[in-house]
């Protein structure tokens, strides 16, 4: 977990600044939702914030580091999508896996035929596979692992591109608007998980919405743009 400090961000595409020196403080563990009307720049800060966008200035700290610089990748910073963002011919235990997969196994461990014949392999993924099934449990996942993407509900798959986020164990969750390909009735549901999955890692999170009612529900704070 970690506080996350954004100092004058700004962004500009082209001749349109989007981003005229943001400035905000989020608490180690506080839910905070980004709120504002479609072309506001909540998306672009939050992409700033995960190092998928430069800002042009400004800085990025995450807890006492000083982030700005480093890749998506180095950033500690786990990102749901609105999209999900999930492999289609990956059945949901693999979309999960593949964060674990890629940060504990080698080049050479990741190969299909090679690599599972490497002891040190087989013993990783023995973690992975009681990491995975843990992170299934929370989310109530724990009977559609051997499922594909196309045969899950909305609902199931945003619960999956949590679950990908969330076994990583990153020191903050950003939320790019991940219920709004949902229907009314579902996304009700889906915030009081959401809510409670917060409740449950205590971990920082960030969301961006365009919907009050879904930021008021939710949220420690709320940041207006």
């Amino acid at each position: 977990m970690a506080r996350v400090e954004l100092r004058a961000i700004r962004k500009s595409f082209g001749p349109t600044e989007v981003l005229k020196g943001v400035d905000l403080d989020i608490a180690d563990g506080e839910f905070v939702s980004l709120v504002g009307p479609s072309g506001c720049g909540k998306s672009t800060l939050l992409r700033v914030i995960a190092g998928l966008e430069r800002q042009d200035a400004g800085s990025v700290r995450l807890g006492d580091e000083d982030i700005g610089d480093r890749r998506p990748s180095a950033r500690d910073i786990a990102m749901v999508f609105q999209s999900y963002a999930l492999y289609p011919h990956l059945r949901v235990f693999d979309n999960i896996a593949v964060p674990l997969r890629m940060r504990r196994l080698s080049t050479l461990g990741r190969l299909p035929v090679v690599g599972r014949l490497l002891p040190a392999t087989r013993r990783i993924e023995r973690t992975i596979a009681a990491d995975v099934t843990a992170a299934a449990e929370v989310l109530g996942l724990s009977g559609l692992l051997d499922r594909r993407p196309a045969h899950l509900s909305g609902g199931q798959r945003q619960r999956v591109a949590l679950g990908r986020a969330m076994v990583r164990e990153p020191r903050a969750f950003l939320l790019d608007e991940p219920l709004s390909n949902l229907d009314a009735q579902l996304r009700v549901h889906m915030r009081a998980e959401i809510a409670g999955l917060h409740r449950r890692l205590g971990t920082t999170f960030v969301y961006v919405t365009h919907d009050q009612a879904e930021a008021m529900t939710m949220s420690d704070r709320i940041a207006v743009m």
